[in-house]
This record gives structure tokens, C-alpha cells and sequence, in this order.
């Protein structure tokens, strides 16, 4: 910002504003009720605009350059004060600048699920979250429709001010696309592209620009990441018979984990009754079985019965079975 000391019914003479804060949007520059200097000096660096306002009109605007502030380079205001061209009084006005540089990494996310409907889950609630990039379009809007008289306007005042625009406008997109919850990774830049255009005119109402718009990441619910994990599992082996393997260790591992009794227990029961059976099956289809299989089943199922999931009985008949095959 501008470095200024000056007191009151001082004339302001020199106008500018150096900004040391990236994440000012509009800035007031501070007059305390000073007048400015007829011939005073204004600049305006490159991505900035300033505004003269009148008693709440707007008057005159400076793009980049350096301004001498007489009736000829403000003719708005020397009309509206009916100045004529001789006029060299001290004047009061307010002046606001405005930075046209892209505001990066504003923050959005749904405030509540979104109701998608899937093809293989039927309903799933999925929340979604990214950044969008805007820059200042029309400064005169901008001040009508969003900052009014304020003194200073940021990035995050913006950001909080949209977050309830873009979160519905994102939700109707999603939920037209029709995109099956498990694409949904695959499809962020479709997406983006998708709710860019009508996110584009919501904030052409305030006099702001959207550069650009990008999904980061989406939420599901636990079940449905839970089956996307096992469906990843899934494609890590070659078969479903293995698959069948990793699901039924994994269960009882779990099941070994839960060392008190009750359900939990009759659980891991059940998925060790389980694992000897399917080691059975297993040896039965295979026409080839060696003695070190069979004699490694028994190694298994002996390990299940001292991890308390196969009682003492059930492992001396499926040991029983196994024996016989020698």
C-alpha cells in the first residue's frame, strides 16, 4: 500500500498503491477526510484500476499510467461539479483501486452430499472438492454488486461469498453427467470443463472472471470404498479361486485379532470351517496332489486350531480326511 502521513485539511498529493498484500481484491485508498491537490499526482501500475467515486456516482476511471489530476484527465467529475476549465480548488472524492491479477488455489467444496444415481450401487452419496482461479472483469461491477463502500475487499471475502453459488451449480452438473461413481477419478477434467461455462456467467454477475476451475478429489461412502478396495484386490491376482483365498485369510485374520468370545468368536470359527473346507476342495480337485500338499493343508489347519478358530475336534477329522489321501 501507499505510504502516507499526512493530517487533517492537509491536500492530498500524491495517489497511488503499492501492493504488499497478494490477496487484496479492491483497496479504498485512505484520504481521512483530506481533500486532494488539484494537479495532484495518481498512478496506476499494470494490473490495477482505480475508480473515482462521488457522493456514491461513480465518476472517472484510470487504467495503467501516470495521471495529472486536472479538469482535463478527470472530465466526469468536472462535469458532474460543474467545473469549468479554469477551476484549480482542492476537490473531495473517494478513490478505489482495484487489482486485475488472477487470484489463485480459492477454495470450493459441496456442504452437503450429492445424491448420485450408479448403475451398480443404485444411490450413493458423494461429496466433492477443488480450487478455481478469477480475476477482476469489471471493476464498476464488482463495486456495485459485491463490495459496495467497503475499504478493502479480499480474495478470501470472495471465496466465502461464492462458496454458496458454485457448491448447487456443481451438485445439478454432477448429477447430470451421470458419471458412475467409480469413473468419477477419471473423469475430474470432464467435470471441470462441464461446470465451467455455467459458473462463468454466475460470476460475470459480480464483475469477475473464472480462469479456471478444477475437481481435486471426491468423497464416497465407506461401503463403497470398501467394495472398490476389494475390487482393486481383485484385479491383483489371476483368478477368482485366489481371490476367494485372499478374501477368506484377510477374514481371518480379522477373526484372530478378535481375541474375547461371543459372535466375534463363532465368526472366526466360521471362516476357519471355511478355509478347511475350501483346502479340501481343493485337494480333491486336484488329481495330481503330492504328499507335501496334503501334509501342508494339515500344517494350516493346525495353525487355525492354535489360534483358537478350529476346535480340537473339527481339526482330527479334516486331519483325518487329509491322512487318508497319503
Amino acid at each position: 500500500m501507499g505510504l502516507f502521513s499526512f493530517f487533517k485539511d492537509e491536500f492530498i498529493e500524491v495517489i497511488d498503491w503499492q501492493e504488499s498484500q497478494s490477496d487484496i481484491v479492491m483497496w479504498k485508498f485512505p484520504d481521512r477526510d483530506a481533500e486532494i491537490k488539484y494537479g495532484a499526482q495518481l498512478t496506476v501500475r499494470e494490473s490495477q484500476e482505480a475508480l473515482m467515486v462521488d457522493e456514491g456516482t461513480f465518476a472517472d476511471e484510470f487504467h495503467p499510467g501516470r495521471y495529472e489530476l486536472i479538469t482535463n484527465n478527470i472530465p466526469v467529475l468536472t462535469t458532474m461539479r460543474n467545473w469549468d476549465m479554469g477551476f484549480k480548488s482542492p476537490f473531495k472524492v473517494d478513490v478505489y483501486f482495484f487489482s486485475k491479477r488472477t487470484f489463485t488455489n480459492l477454495k470450493w467444496g459441496t456442504a452437503n452430499p450429492v445424491i448420485l444415481k450408479d448403475p451398480e450401487f443404485k444411490q450413493v452419496r458423494v461429496k466433492a472438492f477443488g480450487v478455481y482461479f478469477i480475476k477482476l472483469l469489471d471493476a464498476k461491477k464488482f463495486f456495485t454488486e459485491f463490495a459496495g463502500t467497503k475499504g478493502i475487499v479480499r480474495s478470501g471475502d470472495v471465496e466465502d461469498a461464492l462458496r454458496p453459488i458454485i457448491s448447487p451449480k456443481f451438485a445439478e452438473a454432477l448429477a447430470e453427467a451421470e458419471i458412475p461413481v467409480m469413473d468419477l477419478v477419471s473423469n475430474y477434467s470432464e467435470l471441470g470443463e462441464k461446470i465451467h461455462p455455467i459458473l462463468k456467467r454466475e460470476l460475470a454477475n459480480f464483475g469477475l472472471e473464472l480462469v479456471k476451475f478444477q475437481v481435486t478429489s471426491t468423497s464416497l461412502p465407506k461401503e463403497v470404498e470398501e467394495f472398490y478396495d476389494k475390487m482393486t484386490n481383485m484385479n491383483m491376482v489371476d483368478d477368482m479361486d485366489k481371490f476367494k483365498d485372499f478374501q477368506t485369510s484377510q477374514a481371518i485374520e480379522k477373526a484372530a485379532e478378535n481375541e474375547g468370545g461371543g459372535a466375534s468368536e463363532g465368526i472366526g470359527m466360521g471362516m476357519g470351517f471355511g478355509m478347511a473346507n475350501m483346502l479340501n476342495q481343493k485337494g480333491e480337485s486336484s488329481s495330481n496332489e503330492s504328499k507335501e500338499d496334503i501334509l501342508q493343508m494339515i500344517k494350516e489347519l493346525g495353525k487355525l486350531k492354535t489360534e483358537g478358530i478350529l476346535t480340537e475336534e473339527e481339526f482330527e477329522t479334516k486331519k483325518k480326511e487329509l491322512l487318508s489321501r497319503l
